[in-house]
């Protein structure tokens, strides 16, 4: 029996979990017309099969129609929904993993222009920044329909053979009614915190009804929302016990916050440069005066930082959940005591972005996550050990080499600089982003544990891949910025990776030409304007650094703002002339012929990156493919066969930058879905 508090079990009244770790419920935006259909299911047993003791699904299933997603959510009020959650449910017992799900009425937080087209309703009239939609001022009838819909679905969920589930209680319709600032409603719905609980309470009771008193049901819920006129911390204990004397909730989830903008949402969900397990100690108090079972999840990235949470009684459950999108494995990892082998969560926080911009949540270094069905998470063993170049060390060039020595080639690593990383080293070189470096430890971690060589200061030629008799050569050499954007005076500007580099000395009054909208030209403006300088960010978009979603924007958003930085939209930089020592900028739009000019001290270009792609051509006419990539195959998950030069000996491909800009999980999908068929 393990000592380890993370490996102990728990029993939540007649349910035993086997251990303290569970993913707590979160929309990785994968169900198909509302429904848990095989994606979804694959990703939920995946993390099943690695051992959590409780996956908490939807983040939040829907329970009204009038409630519509906000990204891709579950249908809770939809019958069809039942034999799909049956089936994952039967799946993860199989593993011994617990199943519940989370069910709301998103209120304010939606949109009304999407599922049926109807009014969002609330208890005011007040509109949430993120949603923009203009509630509905919510009345008797829709309390009465909703009150029911939530006890249809919790019966749904109980006939799907679920073992519990979870209201959701912040930033949705329930805790409006809790929040003083959102409810203008009469009585009996408003007044103290007793009329404002009057609809929750009424929900549970509707629930407990519908079935029994043997079914889970518990509450996530912000017992501080950090809004003025809003839920206190005091508001939070009193709620939490109201819910325990009422003998209708089993466990309370705790979260401290609000998400109703996206700077409110990174308090919530913090990501990569702030805090680690920020609420923890306050998870603890709401445990401690309030008495019931307690789980919590925010930022807590690693199983240093979840042990202490379970051993100083903090908390009861502890929810690591984008740890479980980088690593499904963690608990069978730490049973085995290859707990240095758990693929770190580095923050990055690209799988809720992702969501927004994508429309599905991916994890920015596991490119398995979310593709359960097609990719995997353990690589398999090839039948014969082929002899494998890989040229580059950057994410997309180490993917390549772990891979393919976890399938038991033989792997040689080119790299060019005396250290690997490529443009994620540069990343990490802005200290909010250190955390992006554990992309390459692991990698180098893993390609050492399986004997991978690596020869840097290295730059390849032809002659020194050929001479080593590869089977397969894999180009992953990256790129270089884009310099030559101008209709005249490019010589005149430097890039944003001269800035990061420290390659470019900064100026004093600068202009910041994005026109690739990514994290680069952003972190330029930190490197920037944290010496004082003065910045204006321009780009031709109508948004500035549209890749850059918005819970990573915020970060540089709190960076900028105090400092001598403008944004400008909708305007193009043409081209560069010098006017003495100064430069002079002339500007226009993609709207109309209409152009200015101004000066400047020095002038930054941000363009994306062109492939270093001169090794590849040069290896292209020796090969055995002529380069030429099977699509097909590549996505059917078969290996790739394609000969156009009989008598050539080697295979070879390119991946990430080298064929186009992208990004770093981009260049590791690449990797992943072409050498686990070599």
């Amino acid at each position: 029996m393990s000592r380890d508090p993370l490996l102990q079990p728990y029993t939540l009244r007649h349910l035993t979990l086997k251990n303290r770790i569970m993913t707590t419920s979160h929309e990785p935006a994968y169900p198909e017309d509302g429904l848990p259909t095989d994606r979804y299911r694959a990703y939920h047993v995946e993390r099943a099969k690695g051992g959590v003791a409780l996956t908490m699904t939807a983040g939040s299933a829907v329970v009204s129609r009038d409630s519509p997603p906000a990204f891709n959510n579950i249908l809770a009020y939809r019958d069809e929904v039942v034999p799909w959650l049956r089936k994952l449910a039967d799946e993860c017992h199989d593993h011994g993993c617990a199943v519940m799900i989370q069910l709301t009425h998103l209120g304010w937080r939606t949109g009304w222009s999407t599922g049926d087209w109807l009014p969002v309703v609330a208890p005011s009239a007040r509109r949430e920044p993120a949603h923009k939609a203009f509630p509905k001022v919510i009345e008797d009838w829709d309390i009465a329909r909703i009150i029911t819909d939530y006890a249809d679905a919790a019966e749904r969920m109980q006939a799907a053979g679920l073992d519990g589930i979870e209201l959701e209680a912040y930033g949705h319709l329930m805790d409006a009614f809790w929040a003083p600032r959102q409810n203008t409603l009469a009585a009996p719905w408003n007044g103290d915190l007793d009329a404002r609980m009057t609809f929750s309470l009424d929900v549970l009771r509707a629930i407990r009804a519908r079935t029994g008193p043997d079914f889970i049901v518990g509450l996530r819920y912000t017992a501080d929302d950090l809004a003025p006129n809003g839920i206190t911390s005091e508001d939070g204990i009193a709620i939490g016990k109201r819910l325990r004397m009422s003998g209708m909730v089993d466990f309370l989830n705790v979260i401290r916050g609000r998400v109703d903008t996206d700077a409110n949402l990174t308090g919530v969900i913090p990501l990569q440069g702030m805090r680690a397990a920020p609420h923890l100690d306050f998870a603890g108090r709401i445990r401690t005066e309030v008495g019931l079972p307690t789980f919590h999840a925010a930022r807590i990235p690693d199983v240093a930082t979840a042990r202490h949470a379970v051993a100083t009684g903090q908390i009861d459950m502890v929810g690591m959940t984008r740890a479980h999108m980088a690593e499904p494995h963690i608990v069978k990892k730490i049973t085995e005591g290859r707990e240095h082998d758990i693929r770190p969560c580095v923050g990055a926080t690209y799988c809720l972005d992702r969501i927004y911009q994508g429309g599905e949540a991916l994890c920015i270094h596991n490119a398995a996550t979310g593709r359960e069905l097609t990719m995997p998470h353990v690589i398999p063993a090839a039948t014969t050990p082929r002899r494998i170049i890989i040229v580059g060390a950057g994410p997309g060039g180490l993917e390549a080499a772990r891979v393919a020595a976890a399938r038991g080639h033989r792997v040689t690593v080119f790299e060019a600089a005396d250290q690997p990383g490529g443009q994620v080293r540069l990343t990490a070189q802005s200290k909010r982003r250190a955390e992006m470096i554990g992309i390459i430890d692991w990698r180098m971690a893993q390609c050492a544990a399986r004997d991978v060589e690596f020869r840097f200061n290295s730059y390849a030629e032809a002659g020194d891949v050929a001479a080593l008799d590869p089977d397969v050569v894999i180009i992953a050499t990256g790129g270089l910025p884009q310099h030559a954007i101008l209709d005249a005076g490019n010589d005149l500007t430097v890039t944003a990776w001269d800035i990061l580099t420290g390659d470019a000395r900064p100026g004093r009054e600068v202009l910041l030409f994005d026109d690739a909208g990514d994290h680069a030209a952003l972190q330029a403006a930190e490197v920037l304007a944290n010496t004082g300088a003065m910045v204006e960010i321009m780009t031709p978009d109508r948004t500035f650094a549209p890749d850059v979603m918005g819970m990573n924007l915020v970060p540089y958003m709190r960076n900028l703002q105090d400092k001598s930085v403008t944004l400008t939209i909708a305007r193009r930089l043409l081209r560069v002339t010098r006017a003495g020592n100064r430069l002079r900028a002339t500007i226009g739009t993609d709207y109309s012929g209409h152009s200015y000019e101004r000066e400047y001290d020095q002038i930054v270009v941000n363009h994306g990156t062109l492939p270093l792609d001169d090794l590849y051509f040069a290896l292209k006419p020796l090969s055995k493919n002529l380069g030429e990539v099977d699509h097909d195959a590549l996505i059917a998950g078969r290996p790739q066969a394609i000969t156009r030069a009989p008598d050539a000996t080697f295979q070879l491909f390119r991946i990430g930058d080298a064929v186009s800009a992208r990004n770093t999980h981009a260049a590791i999908y690449d990797a992943l879905r072409l050498v686990k068929d070599l």
